[in-house]
């Protein structure tokens, strides 16, 4: 159930609940301030949280068929959605299942019949807490020196990524990025004049990543990478010369390159298209010797493998 258009920015709620009398109660009482979703049964709920990825859930517990602690069990086991925060809604109030929720994972409980006082205050605290700490999150996972996402957000995406192309029976495809005789680079021109550097490729680069899903991040050192979510080899190689031409225009002077008079890059791609037959790890370690082999050619180009 949306009630607002695409483009509503408001934080998202999912509720679910096997009785639509509770759905609709919610949905009036929250529907002002929130954009709403709604699921009624567990199987609903998980999809809807995965495809939807809402900033708070409002949980029945007593469902036919998978009941709201499995939900949250689920739901709590995949990276996807482990960090979307649960307000279980219930009848039961007994110490025992509360432990049981909170244990699982849970936030908060709600219970039935709804206080509206109680709910809008519980919503609101709770999704204050998780903005806060999707802000720590963000910073956490950023690398300070060139603002682009670090190696540990790299690997959370390319988990996520991973499993949604899996489901959704798409190729994926990972880009490793180097820097062409960046130590030499540093060793001539200095430290800070290195890190600058980084600093705009890492600028530039990103700039040619705009699709939701896909990632660019820096990998380590003068290494970056890229996650390209149902994306061919094709669709990669010609991202991978983007980066090439976003690079090489901004014509940063290297004098001691042995390459080219300016900043060049080597890059490796690697495409998985049947991911059943593959692992993350596999993918990646793929990338990286093409990437090998772009730097053992001559550097200042790109080799690509189809997994």
């Amino acid at each position: 159930m949306n009630t607002q258009p695409n483009h509503d920015e408001r934080p998202r709620i999912l509720i679910v609940d096997d009785e639509r009398i509770n759905i609709n109660i919610l949905n009036t009482l929250l529907k002002a301030d929130y954009k709403i979703m709604a699921a009624t049964s567990g199987e609903q709920a998980i999809k809807a949280a995965v495809d939807g990825q809402p900033d708070l859930i409002l949980l029945d517990i007593l469902m036919p068929g998978m009941d709201g602690h499995q939900v949250c069990r689920k739901l709590k086991s995949d990276p996807a959605t482990r960090s979307i925060p649960i307000i279980f809604i219930t009848a039961m109030g007994d110490a025992e299942n509360e432990t049981m929720g909170f244990a699982l994972g849970a936030v908060d409980y709600i219970p039935k019949p709804f206080n509206n006082a109680v709910v809008k205050a519980r919503v609101g605290v709770h999704l204050r807490l998780k903005r806060q700490n999707d802000m720590l999150e963000s910073l956490a996972s950023m690398d300070a020196l060139t603002e682009v996402p670090n190696r540990r957000a790299f690997e959370q995406a390319r988990t996520v990524e991973w499993r949604r192309c899996q489901r959704d029976n798409l190729p994926i495809s990972i880009i490793m990025i180097d820097v062409d005789q960046f130590k030499q680079y540093n060793d001539n021109y200095g430290h800070g004049a290195g890190d600058e550097c980084l600093s705009r490729i890492a600028k530039a680069i990103s700039g040619c990543v705009h699709r939701p899903g896909d990632v660019l991040a820096r990998y380590g050192g003068e290494e970056f990478a890229a996650i390209m979510s149902g994306t061919h080899s094709a669709g990669a190689m010609q991202m991978a010369q983007q980066f090439h031409s976003a690079v090489a225009d901004m014509k940063i002077s290297h004098e001691h390159s042995k390459v080219a008079p300016y900043v060049t890059l080597s890059i490796g791609v690697a495409t998985a298209d049947k991911l059943d037959a593959v692992t993350p790890e596999q993918l990646l370690e793929a990338a990286d010797r093409m990437l090998y082999e772009a730097k053992q050619s001559g550097r200042n180009t790109t080799r690509v493998i189809e997994l």
